[in-house]
C-alpha cells in the first residue's frame, strides 16, 4: 500500500474542505468527540489573508494519503513572536489527527521536521494551538469523559504514535472534576470577605454581552500581564485579541465572568463558561443551517460549568485575592444550579492546582506537550 504525504494548498476551498473533514470521519462513531473549534473556525485558521497569525508567522498543513485515502492530519506553525518572547528556535505541531497508522504519523511528523528544520528551528513542542486560549496537549488519560469546549479530545493510541515518531514527554496539564454540591470550608469564606474588606477589594459583574464586550481590550491586558512568564505564553496582538474577543462572546456567558477589583484596577479574574459540548456536537461543527439553535439552547440547559482561566497580577498576590476567587467561583456555582465543574488544563506545579485538590477537585483528564529535537 502506498503512502504520500501530501502538503495542503490552503489557497484551494477543496484542499481546506479535505483537511477539516478527516477528524470529522475519524471520529464518526466516537460518542466522547466533540469538534474543538467550528468549522468556520477551523477555514479562517487556514485562511492566509484573514487570520491574523500570518500577519507575524507562518505555518503549513498536511495530510497523510494512503492508497487515494486521507488517513491523517496536522498543521505546523513558527510562531515568531513566541520564538522573540522566550529568545527560542521553536516550531509548535497541532491538529494532529491520524487513523492507527504509525507509517503515517512518521510521515506526517517527519514532514514537519523538514519544514521546521528548512526554517532553521531546533525544536518541535506540541500539540498548541495558534492563539492564547487554544487548547493545549494531546489526551493521554480520561479517554471516558466528553472534552471541555475548546479543549482537544484523542483516540488512547495517539500517545503511542507521537512517541514512535520519536517525540519524548516535556510536562502535562491535568483537568479536575468537582460535584456541583462540593461544599467550600466557611472558614475560606470568611477569609475571603475579611481580605475583600480589609484591603478593598471588590467583584466586578457583568450584566450583558454589550457591557462585556467593552472590557475584552481590558481584560486581554491583563491576561497578558498576568501568564506572560507561563511557558505557553507569547504576545497577543491587537488583531488577534479581536479574534479571541469574538470567541469569548460566542461561548461565554457574562454572568460566570467575574473581575476582582482593586478600585479602577483588576487584580485578578475568573473565566467561567457555559458547557456547551453536546450543542456543538449536535451542530455537527457548523452554525448553519441550523447549529446556532442547539448551541444556544445548550446555553439553558447544560449543568456543566467550564472554570477555564483564572489569575491574580503578581503585584495582587499573597494579598488573599485566591480566597476571593474560590469563593467567587463555589458561588458562580450556586447561582447557575449547576450539578458539574470542569476546571481545565492547570500544570502540576501551579499553586491553584493545589489549591484546587485541597477543596476537592479530582484529576480526571490529563494532556501531555511533547517534543523532539531537529
Amino acid at each position: 500500500m502506498s503512502l504520500t504525504i501530501h502538503p495542503v494548498n490552503t489557497a484551494s476551498k477543496r484542499e481546506v474542505d479535505r483537511f477539516i473533514a478527516l477528524p470529522f470521519r475519524l471520529y464518526k462513531n466516537c460518542a466522547e468527540w466533540v469538534p474543538p473549534q467550528m468549522v468556520d473556525d477551523e477555514k479562517l485558521m487556514m485562511n492566509r489573508a484573514k487570520y491574523p497569525f500570518y500577519a507575524h508567522s507562518d505555518a503549513a498543513f498536511f495530510l497523510a494519503v494512503r492508497d487515494g485515502r486521507d488517513v491523517g492530519c496536522i498543521a505546523i506553525q513558527e510562531n515568531k513572536h513566541y520564538n522573540e518572547h522566550w529568545d527560542s528556535k521553536t516550531a509548535f505541531f497541532c491538529l494532529f489527527d491520524c487513523e492507527d497508522d504509525p507509517e503515517a504519523a512518521r510521515g506526517l511528523f517527519g514532514a514537519c521536521e523538514d519544514w521546521a528544520r528548512a526554517r532553521g528551528l531546533e525544536k518541535i513542542v506540541g500539540a498548541k494551538g495558534f492563539l492564547q486560549g487554544d487548547g493545549i496537549g494531546v489526551l493521554v488519560d480520561g479517554f471516558e469523559h466528553h472534552p471541555s469546549i475548546g479543549i482537544p479530545y484523542n483516540y488512547p493510541y495517539y500517545g503511542k504514535l507521537i512517541e514512535d515518531a520519536g517525540y519524548g514527554h516535556q510536562r502535562d496539564f491535568f483537568s479536575l472534576y468537582m460535584p456541583g454540591d462540593a461544599k467550600l470550608p466557611d472558614r475560606l469564606f470568611e477569609i475571603a470577605d475579611k481580605m475583600a474588606a480589609r484591603r478593598g477589594f471588590s467583584i466586578k459583574k457583568f450584566a450583558s454581552k454589550a457591557e462585556l464586550k467593552t472590557w475584552i481590550p481590558r481584560i486581554l491586558k491583563i491576561y497578558n500581564e498576568t501568564f506572560e512568564r507561563n511557558w505557553e505564553f507569547n504576545p497577543v496582538t491587537e488583531a488577534e485579541g479581536k479574534v479571541i474577543g469574538e470567541r469569548l462572546m460566542m461561548i461565554g456567558d457574562p454572568k460566570l465572568i467575574k473581575l476582582v477589583m482593586k478600585g479602577d484596577d483588576i487584580a485578578g479574574f475568573l473565566f467561567g463558561f457555559p458547557d456547551i459540548t453536546a450543542g456543538v456536537k449536535r451542530a455537527d461543527g457548523k452554525l448553519l443551517p441550523l447549529g446556532w439553535a442547539h448551541i444556544l439552547r445548550e446555553f439553558s440547559r447544560t449543568k456543566w460549568l467550564t472554570i477555564m482561566g483564572a489569575g491574580i497580577l503578581k503585584k495582587y498576590r499573597g494579598l488573599g485575592v485566591n480566597a476571593i476567587l474560590y469563593a467567587e467561583m463555589f458561588r458562580t456555582v450556586q447561582e447557575g444550579h449547576f450539578e458539574h465543574m470542569d476546571i481545565v488544563q492547570i500544570e502540576r506545579d501551579v499553586l491553584t492546582l493545589d489549591d484546587a485538590l485541597r477543596l476537592g477537585g479530582k484529576i480526571y483528564k490529563t494532556h501531555r506537550i511533547y517534543e523532539k529535537n531537529v
